[in-house]
């Protein structure tokens, strides 16, 4: 529908403290938002101890909420301090506002439009003879849609899709597979959808034969005729060398 939906958060550990009982307590800022705008920017700072958030401070709400009994005292006794609370509030602006701005100059609004492939392989013991993989490689950012249709339609059952996997270069891949059992005329395609993309990319399957395996064959047979024909010319060679012998041999005889 052209519309744009990020959501990026911002993690930064503030503090970390651990104890010799291997406590451990951790302040984690978030930036949250869902538009190039960044009118609707949310700043959440969240303190957890043992993985539990026991108190957070959300900018929407621009006050602090406790999520245990001690947290709950903790909130009350930070929202009747307005000065800590206007310091705050300001976070917002401080401090997401800025990064995130920086980050949309300098990596958000870059893009790179996957490259996809599609190959069959043998299916696993199950319900279907046939399997299609769709790999889907080097793109960026990490969101990505991969889905298959037959003769047009979504297919929603036997296909099996993985997380978007790192590559550990900036860019992400990602396969899925579709299992199925083929019909005659039909048309089956990978479809993916991508930021980089103006509309989804349609990969079509064609069940004939590869053209590196068509290579191999032609390969094969060219080799195979020049090994008839050397054949051939051994065995006439041998045939007339075999016909002189014996020539010799008669006119030998009449002597």
């Amino acid at each position: 529908d052209g519309s744009f939906m990020l959501c990026f958060t911002l993690g930064f550990l503030v503090s970390l403290r651990l104890k010799a009982y291997g406590f451990r307590e951790c302040e984690v800022d978030h930036c949250v938002f869902n538009s190039t705008e960044l009118s609707d920017i949310q700043f959440i700072r969240s303190s957890i101890y043992n993985k539990l958030e026991w108190l957070r401070f959300d900018s929407s709400l621009g006050r602090f909420v406790g999520y245990t009994e001690f947290g709950v005292k903790e909130a009350e006794r930070w929202n009747n301090d307005p000065s800590y609370l206007a310091a705050m509030k300001a976070q917002r602006e401080t401090y997401c506002l800025n990064n995130v701005g920086l980050y949309y100059q300098k990596v958000l609004t870059k893009s790179v439009a996957p490259t996809a492939k599609l190959y069959s392989r043998t299916p696993p013991a199950g319900h279907h003879p046939s399997m299609l993989v769709c790999r889907v490689f080097d793109f960026f950012p990490k969101t990505i849609k991969v889905g298959w249709l037959r003769d047009g339609q979504e297919v929603t059952s036997d296909v099996t899709t993985t997380d978007e996997m790192e590559d550990g270069d900036w860019y992400y891949q990602v396969l899925s597979t579709l299992e199925y059992t083929p019909r005659a005329g039909e048309r089956i395609s990978c479809r993916v959808e991508h930021a980089s993309l103006k509309e989804p990319l349609i990969i079509d399957w064609d069940p004939s034969m590869p053209e590196s395996v068509k290579n191999k064959l032609v390969i094969g047979a060219s080799g195979l005729m020049m090994g008839l024909v050397l054949l051939l010319a051994g065995f006439l060679y041998n045939n007339r060398k075999l016909k002189g012998q014996n020539q010799n041999r008669t006119s030998l005889k009449q002597v």
